[in-house]
C-alpha cells in the first residue's frame, strides 16, 4: 500500500512557475513508477507526465512538453513536477499516481495508486 500526498499548488499568473511535490509513505518508493495528471473541470483527465521506477526515463504529455519538468528523489521519497511558461488552460487540480515497477504508460489505468490532488489556478 502507498499513500501519496500532492503539495505546492496555488494561483500564479500566466508565465510564472510553480513545482509540485508528491510524497510517498512506504520503505519501497525507488521501486514504483510515477506519473502526474490533471484533471479541468468538466474535463476528462489527462496525462501530464510518467519517470520510470528506474528513474532513468520520463515520458510527457503533447500539451507539456518543454515546459514541464518531471523528477523525483529517492531519498526523500518524492516526485515532482516543475511547471514552467503556465498557460490559463494548464489551471486543474493535479494529481501524482504510482505503479509498483511503473515504467512509462500515460494511461491512468495503469496505475494503483493515486493522491487526492492540488490545485492549480493559472491567471491571465
Amino acid at each position: 500500500q502507498v499513500q501519496l500526498v500532492e503539495s505546492g499548488g496555488g494561483l500564479v499568473q500566466a508565465g510564472g512557475s510553480l513545482r509540485l511535490s508528491c510524497a510517498a509513505s512506504g520503505r519501497t518508493f525507488s521501486s514504483y513508477g510515477m506519473g502526474w495528471f490533471r484533471q479541468a473541470p468538466g474535463k476528462e483527465r489527462e496525462f501530464v507526465a510518467a519517470i520510470s521506477w528506474r528513474g532513468g526515463g520520463t515520458l510527457y504529455g503533447d500539451s507539456v512538453k518543454g515546459r514541464f519538468t518531471i523528477s523525483r528523489d529517492n531519498a526523500r521519497n518524492t516526485v515532482y513536477l516543475q511547471m514552467n511558461s503556465l498557460k490559463p488552460e494548464d489551471t486543474a487540480v493535479y494529481y501524482c499516481a504510482a505503479k509498483l515497477y511503473g515504467l512509462l504508460y500515460s494511461s491512468g489505468d495503469y496505475y494503483d495508486y493515486f493522491g487526492q490532488g492540488t490545485q492549480v489556478t493559472v491567471s491571465s
